[in-house]
């Protein structure tokens, strides 16, 4: 049996949800973590003698909130593409599912060429700016957090730019597909 086109794409796409289901587990035991850490009174965690990327001079109970909401970010923004790739995204079913293909096919393009692209024209020059004038700025947590907060911003651009990516994979497989019907 030989690969298809999109086996490539679909393989990619499963790693990616892999690793972010292993986020979560990370996410539920930061949680953990820090709930135990302020039971018992422990703050800081550790402290070092110099600071280090992203994490500064030690992980406090301040960084592990930071962390838990970095990794939110990463959980929810970076599969946002891979999600609508699947056909699992957000949208009124309960008028989609009576809609026969053609208006289906009709509605999505529509959607992703009126309302996506624009918003996406717009949103990733404005996210990527985000990220670049924390990164400018030295932006750091206040109340020993976690350091390099452009990192973490970085996500955003990154979380748009895949799900940008896969509106026009979609877009192209719903042009092609009304050609052939």
């Amino acid at each position: 049996m030989t690969a298809g086109p999109g086996t490539g794409l679909k393989r990619a796409g499963d790693a990616l949800m892999n690793a972010l289901a292993m986020l979560v587990i990370l996410l539920m035991l930061c949680v953990v973590l820090q709930v135990a850490c302020s039971f018992l009174d422990i703050n800081p965690l550790f402290s070092l003698t110099s600071s280090h990327t992203f994490i500064g001079k030690g992980i406090t109970l301040n960084s592990l909130l930071d962390f838990q909401w970095h990794l939110f970010a990463l959980i929810c923004l970076v599969p946002s593409g891979a999600i609508l790739l699947r056909d699992r995204h957000v949208r009124v079913d309960f008028l989609y599912d009576g809609f026969r293909p053609g208006l289906r096919r009709a509605v999505d393009l529509s959607g992703h060429l009126l309302f996506a692209l624009p918003f996406f024209a717009m949103a990733l020059p404005a996210a990527w700016e985000f990220a670049m004038r924390a990164r400018r700025s030295g932006e750091g947590s206040r109340n020993g957090g976690l350091e390099d907060l452009w990192l973490i911003k970085l996500v955003l651009p990154l979380g748009l730019g895949l799900l940008a990516l896969a509106i026009l994979i979609e877009s192209w497989r719903l042009i092609r597909a009304g050609r052939r019907a």
